[in-house]
């Protein structure tokens, strides 16, 4: 466990735990770890899921089918980031989503009642950690009400530049790279990969962007 601490300790639900208590944090969570290859599920739909998972390193992505397998990206989580604890804390009996690793990741995976119980040790730094996790959960909470926004907008056009304008604030600046690429794209945003592209060329061709596979930039 030492070599993922510099990984855990620059983690949301560590913030504010140092390097010699997280060790201790550690055997009192009772993480473990789990090597991912590309494409590998780390959670299917339908299964019960009581861990959360922790990216160490590469990453994974919330997906969504419907009866029809018609895919939907929920999200991307990074090194660092967490993915589970709303579907685990809620004690969803049949998780609703796929977590799909899109590189080859390591990934720690904690019980989620380690977290929000205080262990016998009454550890100080435990109350840090709900405290950590409740602040995540809202976050995501705050991203995800942003995600429906772009979703409820009309067109093709208006998801667009919405998604873009979005990434732009997040990255501070006009030129930014997404981390999808077209198909992945359309899945995100629930539109048509054709009619997608298509708006894209006729986006360019106004002069309101230039793009370039998964790189923008705005004009």
């Amino acid at each position: 466990m030492e070599k993922i601490l510099p990984v855990l300790h620059a983690c949301p639900l560590f913030d504010g735990i140092d390097a010699a208590d997280l060790k201790t944090l550690l055997d009192c969570l009772s993480a473990t770890r789990r090597r991912c290859e590309k494409n590998e599920f780390v959670f299917l739909a339908g299964d019960r899921v009581t861990l959360i998972g922790i990216v160490l390193s590469g990453g994974v992505r919330i997906l969504q089918e419907d009866f029809w397998g018609n895919r939907a990206i929920l999200d991307n989580i990074g090194p660092g980031g967490l993915f589970g604890e709303a579907f685990s804390c809620a004690e969803v009996e049949h998780l609703p989503v796929s977590v799909m690793s899109v590189l080859p990741s390591d990934i720690l995976l904690v019980d989620y009642r380690r977290i929000i119980t205080t262990c016998s040790s009454a550890c100080v730094f435990h109350a840090r950690l709900i405290r950590n996790m409740l602040h995540i959960m809202a976050e995501k909470n705050v991203r995800l009400t942003q995600k429906m926004e772009i979703l409820t907008r009309r067109s093709t056009r208006e998801k667009l530049l919405r998604y873009l304008s979005a990434q732009a604030q997040q990255t501070g600046g006009s030129s930014f790279t997404i981390p999808f690429n077209r198909q992945e794209l359309a899945e995100y945003l629930a539109i048509d990969r054709s009619a997608m592209s298509k708006e894209l060329s006729k986006m360019q061709q106004d002069g309101l962007l230039r793009v370039d596979r998964s790189r923008f930039e705005l004009l």
